[in-house]
């Protein structure tokens, strides 16, 4: 996968930002394993077949361990780039490789018992994934808006649009955080509530604005490497950064809509 070779910063980040580099193979190498999970499951799914919708299939360890996995390396790559301090930055990326850990652990487990991860309550043990699931979920919300802060109160280095660009992904993501804690808390509320079976059909008009914003954070910041690699004036490589910030939003809202307009 493109994610999984993305090279490092071009232009290097201040040296205050570096993590220990024992921290980023950590990283990375979770990353793999993670994606290779991923693709692991997409075997699994072609073997065993069953359905690919729905809150029991082999999807969700399909689809979660890529997109954790991609979106472990574009933080780890990204946050060289923000002016943190050295052992903040690596304690961060400790917590997220950890909360990245235990969710696709904890998602993938249901799936081989053939029960649905969240919000399953049926069970004390189902109910102990799920709520672990839950925390990790809030974990990764306080963690990845301290980055977005982080990104927005000093400038992040870089090459041109590289300002631009983590700031606008951090601050897209930001719409993932929010549509996830909102399929959460629904989900939640239709179990406490009686109605487990609904809580697992209740959301999925959030999923595509949710799955579309949650990789702007390396997205953009890519885009601006390769331009940097341009012969292209700085000017116009903001312009271009700049115009895809604003497509990329687009896509998003129309992601939202779409559900919508379907019915």
């Amino acid at each position: 996968m493109a994610v999984s070779t993305l090279p490092p910063a071009p232009s290097a980040p201040a040296p205050h930002a570096r993590a220990p580099r024992t921290v980023e193979r950590l990283c990375h190498t979770i990353r793999l394993l993670l994606v290779l999970s991923g693709l692991a499951h997409l075997v699994v799914f072609a073997v065993d077949g069953g359905p690919w919708d729905g809150p029991v299939s082999w999807r969700k360890p399909v689809t979660f361990g890529l997109s954790f996995g991609a979106t472990l390396i574009a933080l780890t790559w990204v946050t060289s780039y923000l002016r943190t301090g050295r052992r903040a930055r690596a304690a961060l990326l400790v917590v997220l490789a950890t909360d990245r850990v235990t969710e696709v652990g904890g998602i993938t487990l249901q799936a081989w018992r053939r029960v649905p991860p969240h919000p399953n309550m049926e069970t004390p043990f189902d109910t102990a994934v799920s709520m672990t699931l839950t925390v990790g979920g809030g974990v990764l919300v306080v963690l990845l808006t301290a980055l977005a802060v982080v990104s927005f109160r000093r400038r992040p280095a870089g090459p041109a649009g590289m300002a631009l660009a983590p700031r606008s992904g951090f601050a897209i993501l930001l719409v993932a955080l929010a549509s996830g804690a909102a399929m959460i808390a629904r989900g939640v509320f239709l179990v406490r509530t009686g109605h487990q079976q609904a809580a697992y059909h209740s959301t999925a008009a959030l999923k595509p604005p949710h799955a579309v914003s949650l990789h702007a954070v390396l997205v953009l910041p890519a885009l601006a490497w390769l331009l940097s690699r341009t012969p292209w004036s700085e000017p116009v490589r903001r312009r271009v950064v700049a115009g895809a910030v604003g497509l990329y939003g687009v896509t998003v809202l129309g992601a939202g809509l779409l559900p919508l307009l379907s019915h």
